[in-house]
């Protein structure tokens, strides 16, 4: 009788554990419904981001007769792209003012966390998604194409100018980038997800020159080495770690090969004569201190 009981209550364990990291759709609506509820926030910050715009509006209109109304006119397209701005930066500077409060209030952490309503680090990381979200989406979609990466350091992610997001979805916390990383299009970098009734959270890191491929997904906690390439429509594990100078590739991401261009030296450059097709070395100097050169 007691070896069934065991048998039992380890087959129940076993039920316990696998159905707690199931994808259910009862996690899926109690996110929808945190999410609807913070929407609200969305409010003041284009109420207050609309009322500096309609000022514009109104002193650019005020009294306007005569030679100052053909005036007007003519500048009208230049008066309309700058209401544009002032109303988009407006909303970047209430979101981060809004961001700034909660994190003071409750201060963004890695973990594993209970995804479910009443749990404070699940709430809050919804509220500040939605903040960040709104920001990016404005950002994302100005005519500007280097306003984004501006935005991405302003909310969090730690990275420069030298590397580029083309129309791929990064997480804005817990993202480290080293210089002249490229994130083809279409790419998810996460650095946290929802699995079943969990919330992970965990920092993703990509040292220098590394190249991540269009369709990939990058989940919580990866590290991706210096010159490795991940191949597109690959994805990579949980606390997954690419090691430095290779190629990988698949679902999850495996090695595939070492990368040959990846290049330890930085004063040479590849020549290539199309027509014999052959290609060349040339070296060259670099104009930059020699303190400096391991950060070309």
């Amino acid at each position: 009788m007691s070896e069934n009981q065991d048998k039992i209550s380890e087959s129940n364990q076993d039920k316990t554990s696998s159905f707690d990291y199931m994808l259910d759709f009862a996690t899926s609506s109690a996110i929808s419904r945190v999410n609807v509820k913070i929407l609200v926030i969305y409010l003041p910050i284009f109420w207050l981001s609309g009322i500096l715009a309609m000022i514009f509006w109104y002193e650019w209109t005020n009294n306007a007769g005569g030679i100052r109304l053909i005036t007007m006119l003519i500048f009208l397209p230049y008066a309309l792209f700058s209401m544009y701005f002032i109303f988009i930066f407006s909303s970047l500077f209430f979101c981060k003012i809004f961001l700034t409060l909660i994190n003071l209030i409750h201060k963004p952490k890695e973990g594993i966390f209970i995804a479910e309503k009443g749990n404070k680090d699940f709430e809050f990381w919804c509220l500040r998604i939605e903040l960040k979200k709104l920001a990016i989406w404005l950002l994302r979609n100005c005519p500007m194409p280097w306003i984004d990466v501006m935005a991405f350091k302003w909310f969090g992610v730690d990275m420069d100018y030298s590397s580029h997001l083309q129309d791929s979805w990064t997480d804005m916390e817990f993202i480290k980038f080293g210089r002249k990383v490229l994130v083809g299009q279409g790419a998810v970098v996460m650095s946290s997800m929802v699995v079943g009734k969990y919330l992970i959270v965990k920092k993703v890191i990509f040292d220098d020159y590394c190249v991540i491929g269009g369709q990939d997904v990058i989940s919580p906690g990866t590290i991706v080495g210096k010159d490795t390439v991940v191949g597109a429509l690959g994805m990579t594990n949980f606390n997954q770690i690419l090691e430095d100078g290779w190629i990988y590739f698949g679902i999850p991401s495996r090695k595939l090969k070492p990368n040959k261009y990846a290049e330890s030296r930085r004063d040479l450059v590849r020549e290539v004569d199309v027509d014999d097709a052959k290609t060349y070395e040339v070296e060259h100097d670099v104009n930059i201190d020699e303190d400096k050169k391991d950060l070309v």
